[in-house]
């Protein structure tokens, strides 16, 4: 996709979030947007244009990693409770729960009856979710093994970004095929109608950031009033008669 063509698209979707997020306030609508999918897969490129067209004072950006010492602790699903929108708040989920069936499935840091009951655990609080008015949005950002080299190979080459390429990203690389396995069981066991997981391939970044803004703005803004209300009477009476 070419820069100014990008651009445009680019700038017009933002604008239309705008509009949603100032609706979504109004109205004390609450919206989760998960982002999961292979790592080099755009994730941050996406996250950076979403929050940069939205008021930070309703946005919060959760980046979930493996749970602290405390959590481990808890019940599993008990961190991400902590995390869940409030009215009139977008969140956005930098990986999220799924790591139940991806990582701790692949990794071996759950034992099978776990991650395969998480399936389940995972749409009943999915549902419970939708239930309570949120507003759900699922992105799975996919990339081939050879997109992935690249810019894995680019991060290294750039010493600027050469911090975000680790060990873990080798590790997880070198077990390709399980994650491929992994990916596909999370997307058949856990897309219900009212929480589908929306596939988007990520081989072109530009494209790729376009379409996850139109599945966003599809998803949330779907049968959403965006115009603006009018102001109350005695407000109008107030300035009308100035």
């Amino acid at each position: 996709m070419k820069r100014e063509a990008y651009e445009e698209a680019l700038t017009e979707r933002q604008h239309r979030l705008v509009l949603l997020q100032r609706a979504y306030a109004r109205q004390k609508r609450s919206a989760a947007l998960v982002l999961e999918g292979w790592d080099a897969s755009g994730k941050g490129g996406i996250i950076r244009r979403v929050a940069w067209a939205m008021d930070p004072r309703a946005l919060r950006v959760w980046s979930i990693g493996p749970p602290s010492a405390a959590e481990q602790r808890e019940l599993w699903m008990q961190r991400f409770w902590r995390r869940v929108p409030r009215r009139g708040e977008f969140v956005i989920f930098d990986r999220s729960w799924y790591g139940r069936v991806l990582v701790e499935r692949v990794e071996k840091l759950t034992d099978e009856a776990a991650w395969r009951r998480g399936y389940e655990e995972i749409n009943r609080f999915e549902r419970m979710l939708v239930d309570e008015g949120v507003r759900l949005v699922k992105l799975f950002l996919d990339i081939t093994k050879e997109t992935q080299f690249e810019r894995f190979r680019d991060r290294y080459r750039e010493p600027a970004k050469r911090w975000k390429l680790t060990e873990q990203d080798l590790r997880n690389r070198a077990r390709w095929d399980e994650y491929v396995t992994a990916y596909r069981d999370m997307r058949k066991h856990c897309s219900p109608p009212e929480a589908p997981w929306v596939a988007i391939d990520a081989n072109d970044k530009r494209t790729a950031r376009i379409a996850a803004f139109d599945a966003i703005l599809e998803g949330f803004g779907r049968g959403i009033d965006v115009e603006p209300p009018e102001a109350p009477p005695l407000v109008q009476a107030f300035f009308d008669g100035r």
